[in-house]
């Protein structure tokens, strides 16, 4: 029978255990990992199954650190993640999380945009280092995307988004995250014209339940994440943990949306 080790097909007998094809192929590996769960003991293999054979702390060749990067996704995903192409526009604490997330998803393509440099107050719940301070925010966090996933293709713009020039960033993008602070911004971007969906935010300051949050959609292609009043303000101020969560809840409607389940 057929089976997928470490994104390769390989042939084994029919009724092979995980730990025989381990014994034959990689008997060092001290991690397994089935259909994208890990496994603490043998198990029978079937036809298609999806194995995954890693050795802690030893770094897998080139060749299949991407594979391995996404061991643990559910079968299937990786490859229409790799195929996909999600525009950002602002790079905050909302944007900066959706990147961070979206290339850890192994999305194949990053349009980010933004005009603005890293600055101190920043750094309470944006995806950026000390040491990034000053720098654009653009081009800082396209450096620590690299780290991440050395394979995410990106296409990074230090622009201000304006409506004469949305449609130059994002005409390609299967899906486009809204993360921009001020509602004249979030307007804009929701009357653009574009077809693709459009993941958005609003109500996620403070430190309130995060239980509020919730995903609703509105219209034939914008979903918004976020309870919808709790807005910055004076008493009131953005803080990781709930921008964390909105921004992964964002993060999660584009895997939705590029898988087709919504």
């Amino acid at each position: 029978m057929k089976i997928g080790l470490n994104e390769k097909i390989v042939e084994v007998p029919e009724r092979s255990t995980l730990m025989e094809v381990r014994s034959l192929y990689r008997a060092a590996a001290d991690v397994w990992i089935l259909n994208g769960a890990m496994v603490m003991e043998d198990t029978p293999l079937f036809e298609g199954d999806e194995v995954m054979l890693i050795e802690r702390g030893v770094v897998p060749p080139r060749a299949e650190l991407e594979s391995v990067m996404a061991a643990r996704h559910t079968p299937g995903v990786h490859a229409q993640m790799k195929a996909a192409t999600v525009g950002i526009a602002g790079l905050g604490g909302l944007g900066s999380s959706v990147a961070v997330a979206l290339a850890r998803m192994g999305v194949g393509r990053l349009v980010l945009v933004d005009f603005d440099v890293v600055e101190p107050s920043n750094l309470n719940r944006q995806q950026y280092f000390v040491d990034q301070l000053g720098q654009s925010k653009a081009v800082a966090l396209g450096e620590n995307l690299k780290r991440i996933n050395p394979y995410v293709k990106m296409e990074l713009h230090v622009e201000r988004i304006m409506p004469e020039n949305i449609a130059s960033f994002f005409e390609d993008v299967d899906v486009l995250v809204e993360a921009f602070d001020r509602p004249d911004q979030k307007a804009m971007l929701m009357q653009y014209g574009g077809s693709c969906p459009l993941v958005t935010a609003s109500g996620l300051a403070g430190y309130g339940s995060g239980e509020s949050i919730g995903v609703r959609k509105m219209g034939d292609r914008v979903y918004v994440v976020g309870d919808l009043k709790t807005a910055a303000a004076p008493g009131c101020g953005l803080m990781a943990p709930r921008v964390g969560i909105a921004a992964h809840m964002q993060a999660n409607v584009v895997v939705q949306l590029l898988l087709g389940e919504l």
